[in-house]
């Protein structure tokens, strides 16, 4: 469950007009922190994103699924699409009687099955929680995102990146442009001795 003060600054970002993945970071930084402090461990630096990403999307960030995830919904969605459409082409032959029985059975049904899944909801959240905390805290050190980092950067092309950057300088304000001007004289000074 995200704190208050991350979903405040997720909400923060999203009035000054910042990317729904710049208000997931708010969360992704949080689930990093819980994984030094020792609250769970992480098998990977991956794996403590994904948390923090599964989190934003449960507080109502507008962040996209990727990979196996994305393409399951999309299929879903498109199934959903076409029975939808299926079932306005078809005459409703039943009268007003059957109706309103499939609808009591219907509502017994659904209560059964919310009940149902929410229980196995509890049951997995306890099970993930209780994984979590076998693993270590390596997945969230200084090392390991700064290698992540590098791994995702590498996937992307020049002009991404050059992009990205460019988008960076226009959105950062003056302040912050002098702040990284100041910073980047202070790393060029430091590795100029090397």
């Amino acid at each position: 469950m995200p704190s208050k003060s991350a979903i405040q600054r997720a909400r923060k970002d999203k009035r000054e007009g910042k990317s729904p993945s710049t208000q997931a970071g708010e969360f992704v930084r949080e689930e990093i922190e819980h994984v030094r402090e020792g609250k769970h461990g992480a098998r990977s630096t991956k794996q403590a994103i994904a948390i923090g990403l599964s989190e934003a999307r449960s507080a109502g960030v507008d962040v996209p699924a990727k990979g196996k995830a994305a393409k399951k919904s999309s299929a879903k969605k498109s199934a959903a699409k076409k029975s939808a459409a299926k079932k306005s082409s078809t005459k409703k032959s039943a009268t007003k009687k059957s109706a309103s029985k499939k609808a009591a059975t219907k509502k017994t049904a659904s209560k059964k099955t919310a009940r149902k899944s929410s229980e196995t909801k509890a049951t997995r959240s306890r099970a993930a929680t209780r994984a979590l905390k076998k693993e270590g805290s390596a997945a969230a050190s200084k090392r390991a995102l700064s290698r992540q980092g590098h791994q995702a950067a590498a996937k992307r092309s020049a002009a991404d990146r050059s992009a990205a950057a460019k988008k960076a300088a226009r959105t950062k304000g003056a302040k912050g442009r002098s702040a990284a001007a100041k910073k980047a004289a202070r790393t060029r000074a430091r590795h100029s001795g090397d």
